[in-house]
């Protein structure tokens, strides 16, 4: 398979594929293909996976595209203006990803649930009580809300983030939540009450933007209708 990601403000990858290949993304995930793909959907991995991927904000059935010829495109997009990430698996490596960040995948990649490995995480981390581990062998693609950053921790180094920025992390890396002190900070400082503590080793993806804060940011500005 061939990757190459297209545009800036609002990206795709777009795949080229040997006969034979597959990947899949998200019921309705697809921009755009030629000639030479099937489709079919299923809920790969089986039911219980497929239930997980909901608790996640993930679709249940994800859509398959396999190649009948060599040279055969699938493109799939973003979803808001942001960056996309290419992640490689060769088996013995994996990555926990934050709901919302899976584009697409070969077929070969696959995700699991996960429980947080604190309550308070799940409790107060923003991502629920789930996330997602991804493993296998092949490539997967991550949607990043604006841009990508990419840090690397060393043993007991810490990083304290907001969780609407967190996209993924090795497993290596420690995750929890820490409360915010003083209440002048909480009340005044904007940033609410907690805050994603990452204690490495290991690699961490952040996202520049957060795309919900963004949103929220706009809803005093929307036109709104008296009932």
């Amino acid at each position: 398979m061939e990757s190459r990601i297209l545009g800036q403000t609002v990206p795709l990858v777009e795949l080229k594929l040997r006969t034979g290949e597959t990947v899949y993304t998200q019921s309705g995930g697809m921009a755009y293909q030629t000639e030479g793909i099937s489709m079919s959907t299923n809920a790969k991995g089986g039911v219980m996976r497929s239930l997980g991927r909901m608790f996640t904000g993930e679709s249940i059935f994800m859509a398959h595209y396999t190649a009948e010829r060599d040279g055969a495109i699938v493109a799939f997009a973003s979803t808001v203006p942001g960056s996309i990430v290419r992640v490689d698996f060769n088996g013995s490596n994996s990555l926990i990803i934050q709901k919302g960040s899976f584009l697409c995948a070969e077929n070969n990649v696959e995700t699991k649930v996960i429980f947080t490995k604190r309550f308070s995480s799940g409790l107060f981390g923003g991502e629920g009580f789930i996330l997602q581990q991804a493993f296998g062998q092949g490539s997967l693609f991550l949607e990043i809300d604006g841009d990508y950053i990419e840090k690397v921790l060393a043993p007991g180094e810490v990083l304290k983030i907001d969780s609407g920025n967190v996209v993924a992390f090795e497993p290596s890396v420690s995750y929890e939540i820490e409360t915010i002190k003083g209440l002048g900070n909480i009340f005044l400082g904007g940033e609410g009450l907690f805050v994603t503590k990452l204690t490495g080793p290991g690699k961490v993806i952040i996202q520049s933007q957060n795309f919900q804060d963004f949103a929220n940011r706009l809803i005093p500005f929307m036109p709104s209708s008296n009932q």
